[in-house]
């Protein structure tokens, strides 16, 4: 038997895009960050409806719970299935046994008569879209579990829509969970909330932040290279850092690596122990994974010396709030080939749908 560690948490990810592999090319080559928003990910969330959603969450917190990740902080977007949509990704989560903090991305980015725009201007009304964003936040808030208050990206918003995001924050006690300066065209992000921005505020990307802001910063450093948005350098922040995928999976040793890799090539002198660090504040996000029991397939995959040095470390088991959820590798509490199964149909859909759009 190997060693045991507590449970992973990736403190930013987007379930909805596990279906996102092996999509169809986008109709052109993106050439910018926006390009990649715009030709790939907001037609994907464009084209989801709550089946795939559901299926979409099932497979991801599954392909979590096999990589040690217990907790997921979850950011969702579905412009044309927003009601109802993050009660389905916590039925996917809890029906696999996976805990997950969830939250709907509120955007202005569609009006009211169905056209988009690449980024709004910071006085125009709030749109329909955006109110049943904040509506669905609600509604995720009111029961009383883990949840928080969803913003896209300040560059997608108007003013009225975020000061009323930061309220329903306040109402509740919670923070916002909010894309900022992961691309030049949002790099002006800090200047528009420096004034509502809270401790209990996600902070996500941050790799053009001109200045700290309240809250704790999400380093995705996959996520960064994949969109050549440049790195984000976290260390250099006086802001607490933790870690996500931003939707590249949820196996957050491997995510480890490649941070500890991105943070080597900037300084060689620099130590594994600040990665450490930044698996820890993830933790804090999420205190309820530090009762989980992970057990691995390697004997010291408690080191984190070890833990960036050695791929292919894998649980065993896998306990959550004291039921055993993964047993030999494989979930206990779903099957892990219907998913995949009903998974791929889902998949099959939303891929068609993308080809006809």
């Amino acid at each position: 038997m190997g060693a045991t560690t507590p449970g992973f948490v990736c403190a930013h990810h987007h379930l909805y895009s596990t279906l996102a592999r092996g999509m169809p090319s986008p109709p052109r080559t993106p050439d910018s960050f926006l390009a990649v928003l715009k030709q790939v990910w907001w037609r994907l969330d464009a084209a989801l409806d709550l089946d795939m959603i559901y299926w979409s969450a099932k497979l991801g917190a599954v392909e979590a719970l096999m990589a040690g990740t217990t907790c997921i902080i979850d950011h969702h977007e579905s412009p044309n299935a927003i009601d109802g949509s993050l009660s389905v990704i916590r039925q996917a989560c809890a029906e696999v046994g996976v805990r997950v903090n969830v939250a709907y991305g509120v955007t202005d980015r569609w009006r009211d008569d169905g056209t988009s725009v690449d980024a709004v201007d910071a006085r125009s009304p709030m749109t329909k879209g955006a109110k049943l964003g904040l509506e669905e936040n609600r509604r995720a808030l009111q029961d009383g579990t883990a949840a928080m208050v969803g913003v896209h990206a300040s560059f997608t918003v108007c003013d009225e829509t975020l000061l009323a995001a930061s309220e329903l924050a306040k109402e509740f006690g919670v923070g916002v969970h909010i894309h900022v300066a992961e691309g030049l065209d949002d790099a002006g992000a800090s200047e528009r909330l420096r004034s509502l921005a809270q401790d209990n505020w996600l902070i996500i990307h941050g790799v053009h932040l001109r200045e700290p802001l309240p809250g704790v910063l999400v380093h995705n450093p996959r996520s960064n290279m994949n969109n050549s948005v440049g790195y984000a350098n976290p260390q250099r922040s006086s802001m607490r850092v933790a870690l996500g995928t931003d939707g590249i999976g949820a196996d957050m040793p491997e995510e480890a690596r490649v941070a500890f890799a991105r943070l080597r090539e900037q300084d060689l002198t620099a130590s594994a122990a600040t990665v450490e660090t930044w698996l820890e504040q993830s933790r804090d996000l999420f205190p309820e994974s530090r009762n989980d029991v992970v057990t691995w397939n390697y004997d010291h995959a408690d080191s984190i010396w070890h833990l960036v040095y050695t791929p292919g470390t894998r649980p065993i088991t896998v306990d959550i709030a004291g039921r055993r959820v993964l047993e030999n590798g494989l979930p206990t509490l779903v099957d892990i080939d219907e998913v995949r199964h009903k998974a791929a149909q889902q998949a099959h859909r939303l891929h068609e749908r993308l080809k006809a759009a």
